[in-house]
């Protein structure tokens, strides 16, 4: 999955130069749910989640994931200046807005 979502970036020009998976357990979590800290070539730094589930993605599943986000910028003590979720399940659209409104990229487009 690292290569795809490597390539995935590449293609929308965004060059990774150090990129790690942290698990869910690492952030008291049991959602499946996989999580990348990045950093960009020109030095942003980026939260990564993606959610690949057969249920619907709502407004509460968009507090949990900001919820997680806050616990990955303090577990590995950086605030996040990108915050990203790639999103291959249905989405509902007010948890899409309200995400776009606390500044996250949504991208339905990466399974």
């Amino acid at each position: 999955i690292l290569k795809k979502l490597t390539t995935y970036y590449t293609n929308k020009n965004i060059l990774f130069k150090d990129i790690k998976q942290v698990l869910p357990k690492e952030l008291d979590s049991r959602k499946k749910i996989d999580i990348y800290a990045a950093t960009s070539v020109d030095s942003n730094f980026y939260a990564i989640f993606i959610v690949d589930s057969k249920s619907r993605f709502i407004r509460k599943s968009a507090n949990d994931l900001m919820e997680l986000c806050e616990k990955l910028a303090s577990h590995l003590d950086h605030n996040f200046k990108k915050k990203e979720l790639l999103i291959s399940s249905p989405l509902c659209s007010k948890a899409k807005e309200y995400l776009k409104q606390n500044n996250w990229s949504v991208r339905v487009d990466f399974m």
